[in-house]
């Protein structure tokens, strides 16, 4: 069985005060643009496991994010270095997107066992036109509207920890909200109490389910910001040197201050009010649910997607995304204030789906020519019609794939000796473009054994590994080299992007926070994967032996051992 004993003692008896030196800020660190949130909760430090455990997922908040702006921080951000810090953790499997990396986060397992192999995949055996599956609907259903979907969490072969928490005492709560639905259910799971996250200009749940009270008001509170609309935010002073326009395509981003006006839901989607919102939803379902109140610890997942937004459609650099990680820290603050007052003796993880890669145009001027996007000869429509014109073939869905790298899928009507020729012919072309990095057969992928040690030192192929299920990974995988954006024409909402195999979209902070906890910061990279059985020991919860691909964390800055059995 797996515990984690010691853990929980250090976590709960806090054997150490909080030292402000240990966490001092440079004398000359920037004043914050408004008053911030309280960051340290009132002591005494509680007793025994916490009640409420809350997994918070910031999309697309890589570790380079996170250390650039560290010395900005006054807010919930703040607060959660004062806890135990792994600046640059991993989601280290390759398939570095939304879904897959949520799919870590909660199940402690990577993306080759949770099934969750991309946002989207192809199934040529799917009983509908249209083949590509999306990882959080159920195919098997028509929605009302032909263009929509019936999300569902089916598609997630594991159980998350909200779901062991349930299973072991029924008693316990198990809520999850996001901007995404994907995001929501893969951290929330198959057994979920209340699930909400955001679609068109409300928050939503699951067909069959009816809102709850909390959401009715929610909604009607988001409703009011939308009918009146709202002001720009202002740009703190450490944001000026990134306040500069650049084209990308048919876009101009890096000026951004996000006004709303009115009736602009997509301007509210992309933009810190989603984030808001999504905590004020949380906070009152706290309320509604009663949770951290009950016999049992109860599970608050919160995926915050407001930076992705703002990331895809202008880049990681510019005054935008200074704008929005200053209001993400201050949101944070304000939340984790809510539950101070409440009483609740709570424990925080943060961590990210996934990091991010700003635009190529930006970086051009940052002298770093190596960055560029990707060639549209890449394209599998491009390489499937010169594998078929070399080899006699109808070029019709020869090669399919959901963007121009990534798992490539052949034709189902190929015979073995087709496929085999087929393979050996794209593989060749992919290999052959200067931006291509690797390809790998999904025979050589399946050969390798899954990783472990540091997910750092991982090859490619190891990396691919971590992500591959067979039943829905592809026939081949191509993977671009490092500074290649999968992106031919920018335009507005989209500029830049993640999904590669490289550290700047492998590479995520997680921290954990508990009142009273040991200041503790460690370099080492730690994996997603670990934060599951690090949580479950912290309210000594019990998983079967090899229920996970992560290992509980030693947070002890000292001597002795505080995961005994689940080394």
């Amino acid at each position: 069985m797996i515990r984690c004993n010691k853990i929980a003692l250090l976590l709960a008896a806090a054997a150490l005060p909080f030292s402000p030196a240990a966490v001092a800020r440079p004398a000359n660190a920037p004043k914050p643009a408004s008053a911030p949130a309280p960051v340290e909760a009132p002591a005494p430090a509680p007793k025994g496991p916490p009640r409420l455990l809350v997994a918070i997922a910031v999309d697309q908040f890589s570790a380079d994010l996170f250390a650039q702006n560290r010395q900005t921080f006054t807010g919930g951000l703040a607060r959660l270095e004062r806890g135990m810090v792994f600046p640059a953790g991993y989601q280290s499997h390759a398939a570095t997107e939304t879904c897959p990396g949520h799919s870590t986060i909660l199940t402690g397992n990577r993306p080759a066992h949770t099934g969750i192999i991309a946002n989207n995949w192809i199934d040529l055996s799917a009983a509908r036109d249209n083949k590509v599956i999306y990882c959080a609907e159920d195919e098997t259903r028509t929605a009302a509207n032909s263009k929509d979907y019936v999300a569902s969490v089916g598609h997630l072969m594991v159980p998350t920890l909200g779901e062991r928490m349930k299973q072991a005492n029924p008693a316990s709560r198990n809520i999850a909200v996001s901007g995404k639905d994907r995001a929501a259910l893969m951290m929330g799971g198959h057994v979920i109490d209340q699930v909400y996250w955001w679609k068109g200009n409300a928050f939503t749940t699951l067909e069959g389910r009816s809102l709850g009270p909390t959401a009715v008001a929610e909604n009607a509170a988001v409703a009011k910001v939308l009918a009146a609309g709202a002001p720009a935010f202002d740009l703190p002073a450490w944001c000026v040197a990134k306040d500069r326009a650049i084209t990308a395509g048919t876009a101009t981003v890096g000026t951004g201050r996000f006004p709303l006006a009115k009736d602009d839901a997509t301007g509210f989607r992309v933009s810190p009010r989603l984030d808001r919102a999504t905590l004020d939803l949380a906070t009152k379902l706290v309320d509604e649910q009663k949770l951290g109140q009950g016999s049992a610890p109860d599970m608050l997942a919160v995926s915050l997607s407001a930076t992705d937004y703002i990331g895809h459609g202008t880049g990681t650099q510019g005054a935008e995304m200074c704008i929005q990680v200053h209001q993400l820290d201050l949101a944070l603050g304000d939340f984790f204030a809510g539950l101070d007052k409440r009483g609740i003796d709570y424990a925080v993880v943060l961590t990210a789906d996934h990091g991010g890669f700003d635009m190529p145009e930006r970086q051009d001027e940052q002298a770093m020519p190596q960055v560029t996007r990707v060639d549209a000869a890449l394209q599998p429509d491009a390489i499937g019609k010169a594998v078929a014109e070399k080899l006699g073939l109808d070029p019709k869905g020869l090669i399919r794939s959901d963007g121009p790298a990534g798992d490539i899928w052949l034709r189902r009507d190929l015979t073995a000796e087709q496929k085999a020729r087929v393979t050996e012919e794209a593989r060749a072309m992919f290999a052959a473009h200067p931006q291509v990095a690797a390809v790998f057969t999904a025979a050589e992928i399946a050969a390798t054994p899954m990783p472990s040690g540091s997910p750092e030192t991982w090859s490619l192929i190891q990396r691919a590994r971590a992500s591959y299920y067979a039943p829905r990974s592809g026939d081949l995988l191509v993977l671009l080299k490092r500074g290649v954006v999968p992106i031919a024409k920018p335009g507005p909402g989209y500029v830049a992007t993640h999904g590669s195999p490289w550290d700047y979209d492998r590479r995520v902070p997680i921290l954990f926070w508990r009142k009273g906890m040991t200041p503790f910061e460690q370099p080492g990279p730690v994996e997603t994967v670990d934060i599951a059985p690090t949580l479950a020991g912290l309210i000594a919860l019990k998983a079967p032996e090899g229920a996970f691909d992560g290992r509980c964390l030693d947070l002890d800055a000292g001597p002795g051992d505080t995961c005994g059995a689940n080394r």
